[in-house]
């Protein structure tokens, strides 16, 4: 099944299709159906469903980080049915394809072709004791995925770099959170499973997602000038990076939004938020 979103930035429609013929060809007992979604969350219920009744369905998503968010979810969710259910593919069809670019080793038509299952790690964050949510490729609070967004909607040159990150700096207001019996005052706090964000921000040139471990970036608040230099360290890949195996929990001291793959979602005060590697929790074919 592959999964598009007709109003996504790329050419979801278009690349699907394409995709289907190119299977047509190679593969021609292979049956390919494609789907479009028609409300926000709609990939989630598609996926599930595709996986639950077929448990042996390959669901690819042609679209960005976003649209491949909600069909990992809803594959995830299968499993909790049918375990080992489901594999999952994005064939870029976004704007940043941060997960397409860190982890894609070939043509995805070459890789489905070639048939090659491989597991994969998921960031898996727990909100309140909510359904557990899966990312996987970054969990992003403060000011880090808010530049990431703003990047990514413009071509860049060192210039345009470091305007862009000014303008989000000097806006920017940072948020707290209580950590292992500590107030914090933050920028930025974000949990990577690969090694970059946005297209522009790498995170870890040691990431990856398929070690067991994630990544973690730290700003406390500080200076307006002091955190416009972390921001650029961030761009251009030097700032400290901390690998974790075991899982971190805060409590939110103050409404703020949480980003997952690009994907916003509201917290409110006082909630307790654990984000942990899920080791080799999907199948994948890339």
């Amino acid at each position: 099944m592959v999964i598009y979103n007709p109003h996504s930035t790329g050419d979801g429609p278009g690349n699907g299709e394409q995709l289907r013929a190119q299977l047509a060809q190679r593969l021609p007992a292979t049956v390919v159906q494609l789907a479009q979604t028609q409300h926000a969350g709609h990939a989630v219920e598609l996926a599930e469903r595709a996986v639950s009744e077929h448990p042996a369905t390959l669901v690819v998503s042609a679209s960005g980080d976003g649209g491949y968010h909600e069909v990992v979810n809803g594959v995830m969710r299968a499993r909790r049915r049918v375990p080992g259910a489901g594999v999952c593919a994005v064939l870029a069809s976004g704007n940043a394809n941060d997960h397409a670019t860190a982890v894609q080793e070939r043509p995805l038509v070459e890789a489905i072709v070639a048939g090659t299952v491989s597991q994969m790690d998921l960031l898996e964050v727990l909100i309140d004791g909510q359904e557990p949510r899966y990312a996987h490729s970054y969990v992003g609070l403060g000011i880090t995925p808010v530049v990431a967004v703003e990047f990514n909607q413009h071509d860049l040159d060192a210039v345009k770099e470091s305007l862009l990150a000014l303008r989000s700096v000097w806006r920017y207001r940072p948020f707290t959170i209580t950590h292992d019996g500590h107030r914090i005052q933050l920028d930025s706090l974000v949990f990577a499973n690969i090694d970059r964000m946005a297209k522009y921000a790498t995170l870890s040139q040691e990431s990856s997602p398929t070690d067991g471990t994630y990544e973690t970036l730290l700003i406390r608040h500080r200076s307006k000038l002091k955190l416009l230099a972390s921001v650029l360290r961030l761009v251009r890949g030097t700032h400290e990076v901390i690998s974790r195996e075991e899982p971190y929990a805060f409590t939110t001291a103050t409404p703020m939004p949480v980003q997952m793959d690009g994907e916003v979602h509201q917290v409110e005060t006082g909630v307790e938020v654990v984000v942990s590697c899920a080791p080799a929790a999907v199948s994948v074919i890339r």
